[in-house]
C-alpha cells in the first residue's frame, strides 16, 4: 500500500469508529445521575427534571431542584 491509499483509508475508518462507538446513553433516564439524587430517591423527595415554560416548552427546572427545603 501508498502513502495516499493509506491517507484514504483514514476518513473511512474515523467514520466507522464515529458511527459505532456510542450506542448507549450515559446516563440512562430511570438511573440517578448523583448520589444526591440517589439519597432524595430513597426519602421520597424527587424533583423533576423539566417543567413547562409559559409556552409550554419542556425547560430545566433549576428553582425546583436548587430551591428545596433543607432539613
Amino acid at each position: 500500500m501508498t502513502r495516499r491509499d493509506r491517507l484514504a483509508l483514514v476518513p473511512i475508518a474515523f467514520g466507522v469508529l464515529a458511527l459505532g462507538g456510542c450506542y448507549k446513553p450515559v446516563f440512562p433516564p430511570d438511573q440517578p445521575r448523583t448520589q444526591f439524587e440517589t439519597y432524595d430517591r430513597q426519602r421520597a423527595r424527587i424533583a423533576p427534571l423539566e417543567e413547562p415554560d409559559v409556552f409550554g416548552t419542556p425547560q430545566p427546572a433549576l428553582r425546583a431542584r436548587l430551591g428545596r427545603d433543607q432539613d
